[in-house]
């Protein structure tokens, strides 16, 4: 359970790095959609 909440932690972060590098709102929207949608895929695929 730590190493999975530790994971979220580290994609949060990076998350917030990659917004103070990209300025653009709509960019940064169809970037967390897209991760979003491969996280899902990733996590449900057997």
């Amino acid at each position: 359970m730590k190493r999975i909440i530790g994971f979220a932690l580290f994609c949060f972060s990076m998350g917030m790095l990659a917004m103070l590098v990209i300025h653009n709102r709509f960019l940064g929207f169809i970037l967390i959609v897209v991760t979003m949608l491969a996280g899902y895929y990733i996590f449900s695929c057997d």
